[in-house]
Order: structure tokens, then sequence, then C-alpha cells
């Protein structure tokens, strides 16, 4: 903490307002936090040090819009807690392979994805706009339980940025939820992917305790407000940042890609 200035601690803690309000919403705060940490945390700083600050002030951030959420938004909190732990060990066994994966290879399939999503999502107005009365089948919940537990999850521990974004995505396509209600219950299933990579980070001493405090306080504002700006607000609200949040990670990725 000595080795940062009092403007970039500033600078930092506001970045983890905004990706907290962003994450809360419709996922994605960690293409905000996550750059903003590689650029601000000194350059004598391996990056794992931005992974494992960023897995534990994401993690406080989620925990408060899943709080909030589960109060004033509707909840499979079944669902949300079968999934979650599946995502615990598979973000574990994504952050344990990070090293050993080649990340150019897999952007950019992410980008190719990710514009398949904008395009189904502009194309279909009324996507997540309301969830059908009858339940998900047990195939699609067993479906959710691979792409949104195992897939997502891995994926979270593996790279990171638009975890929440796709856990959204997975849970309206597969379990009929509405937007918001997917929101809230991908806060849950993302509390359980943050520490699944947390725990492999911390492990191997790679957080800055001192920053985080501060960040971490300043996520949970930020998740706290976005949760009830987006409960308030309802589904059209959250479709229009899910389509902001996916251009910007597309943009963010093709930069990393090609000319960063």
């Amino acid at each position: 903490m000595s080795d940062i200035s009092l403007a970039v601690a500033l600078a930092l803690c506001a970045t983890a307002f905004l990706a907290g309000w962003v994450d809360a919403v419709v996922g994605g705060g960690g293409l905000v936090q996550l750059p903003a940490l590689l650029i601000g945390l000194p350059p004598h700083l391996p990056p794992t040090y931005a992974l494992g600050t960023n897995k534990v002030v994401s993690l406080c951030g989620t925990a408060v819009s899943a709080v909030t959420y589960a109060r004033r938004a509707p909840l499979d909190v079944r669902a949300a807690l079968r999934l979650g732990a599946v995502a615990l060990a598979s973000a574990a066994g994504g952050a344990l392979f990070a090293s050993a994966v080649d990340k150019d290879v897999l952007q950019p399939v992410i980008m190719v994805v990710l514009l398949a999503v904008a395009a189904f999502v502009v194309a279909k107005p009324r996507f997540g706009g309301a969830a059908p009365g009858a339940a998900p089948s047990r195939r699609r919940r067993a479906a959710a339980v691979l792409v949104a537990g195992v897939g997502v999850g891995f994926y979270d521990g593996l790279i990171g940025p638009g975890t929440g974004t796709f856990l959204v995505i997975a849970l309206v396509s597969l379990l009929r939820m509405s937007l918001l209600t997917a929101s809230a219950t991908a806060k849950v299933v993302n509390v359980g992917t943050n520490v699944g990579g947390l725990l492999v980070f911390a492990s191997h001493g790679a957080v800055l305790w001192g920053l985080f405090p501060f960040m971490a306080a300043c996520n949970m504002a930020g998740g706290w407000t976005g949760a009830r700006m987006a409960v308030r607000r309802g589904n059209g609200f959250v479709r229009v940042v899910l389509l902001v949040v996916v251009t910007a990670l597309v943009a963010r990725l093709a930069y990393d890609q090609w000319w960063a």
C-alpha cells in the first residue's frame, strides 16, 4: 500500500464503486475494475496481484448485491445455491489452470460469442421480459448446471471479465428467468466463483490486503446502489445495461487481442 499514491488509491476506489454498480445490474464489473488495477498497481508487482485483489474486492460487492436482491427481487434460492456450489469448485479449477492456457486463443472465441449475444438481445426485444409459468424441465436444469455452474465458473477462474453477463444470459436462456430474476440469481452464483478463485490466489499470497478494505467498501456501496436501481427500474433498464456491457466487453477483448 505504501507504493501506491493517494491519487491512485482514490482513483481505484472510484473505479471499484462503478464496477460494483455495473456488476450488480447485469454483471461485467470486472472489465472496469481489473484493467484499473493492472494500470494502477506498481509495475514491480506481477499481474496475479491485480487478479487476486480484484477477486476479494468483487466478492464483497457481489455479496452485498446478492443480499439486496434476495430481499427485494424474486430469487430461486435453491437453484442459486446449487449453481453457486458447483461454480465455486469450477472457478478454483479454472484459477489453477490459468497459467497453462493461451488466452490469446480464447479471446477471439469469447468475442464471437458476445457479439452473437448482443445480436440476439437486439433481435429479441422480449428476451428476458418475463418468465413463463411452466417450470424448466430437468434437462434444462442439468444444462444450467453444466453451462452456468461448470462452464462459466471455470471461465471466471481462468479469465474473469464478463462472468456475470454470461451467467445472466445462461439463466435467462436455460431456466427461462426474467432478466431481473437472472441478475439476482447470478449474484449468488458469482459469490461462489469469486470464493473459488480467491482461495487459489490468496493461497499464493497474491492479494493486496492493505488496499482491499477501501476498494471493498466502495465496491459494496456500488453493488448496493446498482441492485436497488435494477429492482426499481425493472427488466427494460437491465436489458439496456446488458447491451452496453456486452459492447464494452467486446471492445475491451478486441483491444487486448490486437492493440494492447
